[in-house]
């Protein structure tokens, strides 16, 4: 081999961990650009903080913590709070309509003339919970935990069918079986 032939073949090495490099980056890139797609949540931690009036309309706070917290007259229609940890909330005046709270830890929480009209509330957890003067038609309250006089306080005004889910809100509390 000459010195020609091995410069060349050096030259074509060159070029080809460069273009190597460039396709790696290209798919680095695209990568990325596909999981930008996927809005992510938006968890922050609320925990002890009182929040009044604040806008929380359709957005992703999944995975949040308001534990402990103070809301008023806030409004947190069609939220994404799945996951999200509300132990011993306060809600005074909080309009929930149409609200996802699967899931949700909801233990001790004061709903106070509050609207989860149309809320789902699946698997949530919210064992001695209060909801005094809340509007709760069409909520589902599917395998959600709660205390037996809070369940036959909720079945006294349940009413209405969830339009995501479906399913009836008496029947979902299991209201025809106490």
């Amino acid at each position: 081999m000459n010195y020609e032939d091995e410069h060349c073949g050096y030259r074509f090495g060159a070029i080809a961990a460069r273009v190597a490099v460039t396709m790696i980056c290209i798919l680095m890139l695209a990568i990325a650009n596909l999981s930008l797609g996927v809005p992510e949540a938006q968890a922050v931690a609320y925990e002890k903080q009182t929040l009044y009036g604040v806008d929380f309309v359709e957005q992703d706070l999944r995975d949040s913590n308001f534990t402990l917290a103070t809301i008023r007259a806030c409004d947190f229609t069609k939220a994404n709070l799945q996951g999200v940890q509300l132990f011993r909330t306060k809600f005074k005046n909080v309009n929930l309509e149409g609200a996802d709270l699967s899931f949700a830890t909801l233990d001790s929480a004061l709903f106070l003339e509050s609207n989860l009209k149309n809320a789902i509330l699946e698997g949530a957890f919210a064992y001695n919970s209060v909801f005094r003067n809340t509007e709760i038609e069409g909520a589902d309250f599917t395998d959600i935990f709660l205390s037996d006089d809070t369940l036959m306080d909720l079945c006294e005004i349940a009413s209405g069918t969830n339009p995501v889910t479906g399913n009836n809100t008496r029947d979902t509390l299991g209201c025809d079986y106490l």
